[in-house]
Parts: C-alpha cells; sequence; structure tokens
C-alpha cells in the first residue's frame, strides 16, 4: 500500500483534508525517512483511525444508490435538451446559441450512457421513465423561457453531484466492459466540472454572471437555498467578511463572499425540486 499516494490523491480531491486530522501536519511533516514512512505505511489500524476521524460522517456510501440518483438527473436533463431542441422556437434561435445547447445536449448522452454502463457493472438498479414532465415544458413558450429551465437544472446538478461527493470516497475502483476501469468519486468529479460549464455558460446566454452572486433574477429560487444556502457567507467557520477575518479588504463584500464558494444541495433537496418535474 503506497500511503503517501493516497494522500497525495486525497489532497487533490480535498485540499484541507490533512488539517483536519487530529495531529494535524505534525503527523506528515515528521515523516523525514524513508524507514518511518514505511512503518507508517505498514500500520493499517493507524491509518484507518486517521481518516474516520478527518472524514466522520463521510465515509463511503452505497454506490450503487449514488449513481441511480446521478442518472436520474442526466436523464432528466438529456431529456429536457431533447424536448428543447425540438420545440418550435429552437429553430428561432440564434446559431451559436442552438449550437450550445446541441452540445450540452451531448454532454449529456454521454454522461447518462457512461453511467448506465457502471450501474450494470456494479449490479445497480437503472431508473426508467425520467423525462421532463411534457405538461411543464409546454408553459415554456419562447426560448429564453427554456434558457430559464436550463440554467436551473444545471445550477441544480452542480450542487447536487458536490453533495454526494463525500458518499464516494474511498470506494474501490470498477471495471466497466468496454469503457476500462474507474474510479466513482473520479468519474463524478470529471461529470460534475462539466455540469458546472454548462451552468456558467447557459448563465451567459442569459446575460446573467456565470456565478451565483445573488444579482441573478433567478437567484432567491429554491434551487439556490437549501441547509446551506448559496447565499452564506461563512466558510469553514470562518466568516469572510467580518472585521480581521481572513480578508479583511473592506472591498470584499457580502456578495464576493457568495460568488466564492459553491454549496451542496442534499439529496432529499435536490429530489424534492426534481420530482416535481418528472412526468410524461
Amino acid at each position: 500500500m503506497n500511503f503517501l499516494h493516497i494522500i497525495d490523491q486525497l489532497s487533490a480531491v480535498d485540499s484541507d483534508a490533512l488539517d483536519r486530522l487530529d495531529t494535524r501536519r505534525s503527523v506528515f511533516s515528521s515523516l523525514t525517512t524513508v524507514a518511518k514512512r514505511t512503518a507508517l505505511a505498514s500500520a493499517p489500524a493507524l491509518i484507518a483511525s486517521y481518516f474516520s476521524k478527518a472524514y466522520a460522517g463521510t465515509s463511503a456510501g452505497d454506490a450503487k444508490d449514488v449513481f441511480a440518483y446521478a442518472l436520474t438527473l442526466e436523464l432528466l436533463e438529456e431529456d429536457f435538451y431533447k424536448k428543447m431542441i425540438a420545440s418550435p422556437y429552437f429553430s428561432g434561435a440564434p446559431t451559436a446559441a442552438q449550437g450550445a445547447i446541441n452540445q450540452i445536449k451531448k454532454h449529456e448522452t454521454s454522461h447518462v450512457a457512461l453511467l448506465q454502463k457502471v450501474l450494470d457493472a456494479i449490479g445497480g438498479t437503472k431508473p426508467t421513465n425520467i423525462t421532463f414532465k411534457s405538461a411543464t415544458f409546454a408553459t415554456l413558450t419562447s426560448f429564453s423561457a427554456q434558457l430559464t429551465i436550463a440554467q436551473l437544472l444545471e445550477d441544480t446538478g452542480v450542487r447536487a453531484y458536490k453533495g454526494r461527493a463525500g458518499d464516494l470516497l474511498g470506494l474501490a475502483d470498477v471495471t466497466v466492459p468496454n469503457v476500462g476501469t474507474i474510479n466513482p468519486l473520479q468519474s463524478a468529479l470529471q461529470i460534475h466540472s462539466v455540469e458546472a460549464r454548462h451552468a456558467a455558460h447557459i448563465r451567459t446566454m442569459r446575460m446573467q454572471s456565470s456565478w451565483i452572486n445573488g444579482n441573478g433574477d433567478l437567484d432567491g429560487m429554491d434551487h439556490y437555498k437549501g441547509a446551506i444556502p448559496e447565499s452564506t457567507t461563512t466558510q469553514s467557520g470562518v466568516n469572510l467578511i467580518a472585521a480581521n477575518s481572513i480578508t479583511p479588504n473592506t472591498t470584499y463584500t457580502a456578495k464576493d463572499a457568495q460568488a466564492s464558494f459553491d454549496e451542496i444541495l442534499t439529496a432529499t433537496e435536490v429530489l424534492a425540486l426534481a420530482t416535481p418535474l418528472i412526468g410524461a
């Protein structure tokens, strides 16, 4: 077991990981010799103790559940873009906008295909009949109105992936036929980053900022609330706009703090938002 490689991988995903260990960085700064590193690498009980304390409450979850959840969201998004492209308002949209939506739809289709293969490989149950409710879509009587829902879906998807990433931490690699060996957390984060690019691009298409900062026309909706709302100005227990904070610049406003970090949505919160949109 290459313990130092594990630390490198963990730090790449969570830059604060080492700071959450009981003995902080002193534990790792003391590993100055090959002998000490070898000794620690051969002590799985000690390693398990460190990791359980550093990630209390975020142990590996059920990959079948997480990937089925992700597939539900991707199927909903894919069907929405299919309906958007087939609508009578799409042909009247600017050429660049049509190209962007077509490309985003291709991305969603690729995400669906991969998640379906992963669920097949791990013996999970694939969700079916996940479509964007036609009656709801029929109320979107302009390309602009459709872009509004696209923004809500993409921003929700970004927060949804962040909310479940901890459940994938520590899960073993999965061999997917005709795909290869994948790491569940890495695959989820790769999809998550593309969803964030979708969200930013659609926000730009709507003449909104690429990030959530409280100035957008949709920023007060339920999709931006949750147990930890996007309006928070506190991160890791630090009030970013308080006097003597880590950024005491008086020009660093609440909106700046809000825009600097994205928050999670829990599975319960996401499904509460998505379920009313799913249907025939």
